[in-house]
């Protein structure tokens, strides 16, 4: 296993071994950043479900209130009204079954694809080129709609996915570093809340087992798990 670095171990030391609130928690992480870019700050909760059942599984998606620091390049993939409703939204790039080949042939400049539920049947053969990335069309994060407009426009807004791994973990980029306190704490809160309401039904015992957030580069920050269920109660 690869050691840490000079300056991540360094970074590491000033990060107390102890749970951390919620608002002292974003404090922590950014005096533990030490690279010159402006980093990505990510929550990551251990969860106790088992993703192996598909009633275990855990995702949704939220729209983050100060959104993520970046502006997604959303591709609509739809024809006749539905394609001009999503130009006029502000889709990046638009376009009908010809997309299929042009994706299939390579062509990956976007952050997000939405698309008719009449186009599912082409884009559908996109399934082993989109779904790795985390970018296939999906009726459960609202994905494939009729309504494209309100789709690219959530996207555009800060909406995020969140999805449980393999491991019981989901990971979640909450903004950036630039980001002032309140915005952190509000994007991180609303997070929080959107995977505990996402909560199966057939999860036994304790949901959050374990919370964290850190910057992209930085060393992780453990979260009280009482200010976790608080913002879960939070309405």
């Amino acid at each position: 296993m690869a050691k840490h670095g000079k300056n991540y171990r360094q970074a590491k030391s000033k990060i107390a071994n102890r749970p951390y609130g919620l608002e002292e928690a974003v404090a922590a992480v950014r005096s533990a950043a030490y690279v010159k870019f402006d980093e990505t700050v990510e929550v990551h909760l251990k969860l106790g479900v088992d993703p192996k059942h598909a009633d275990q599984m855990v995702r949704g998606t939220v729209v983050l209130p100060h959104g993520i620091g970046k502006t997604k390049r959303v591709l609509v993939i739809a024809g006749g009204d539905k394609a001009r409703e999503a130009e006029a939204a502000g889709a990046d790039f638009v376009g009908g079954a010809e997309m299929v080949p042009k994706i299939q042939e390579g062509w990956m400049d976007f952050d997000a694809v939405i698309a008719t539920p009449d186009m599912m049947r082409e884009v559908g053969k996109l399934g082993k080129v989109l779904g790795p990335r985390g970018l296939m069309p999906n009726p459960k994060t609202g994905t494939v709609t009729f309504d494209v407009a309100a789709a690219v426009r959530d996207i555009k807004a800060g909406k995020v996915e969140f999805r449980v791994d393999k491991s019981a973990i989901v990971h979640v980029g909450i903004g950036k570093l630039s980001f002032d306190d309140e915005k952190l704490i509000d994007n991180a809160r609303t997070l929080l809340a959107a995977v505990v309401r996402a909560r199966p039904s057939a999860a036994k015992g304790k949901y959050v087992r374990s919370a964290f957030m850190a910057s992209a580069m930085g060393p992780g920050v453990e979260i009280d798990g009482a200010a976790v269920e608080a913002t879960a109660a939070t309405p």
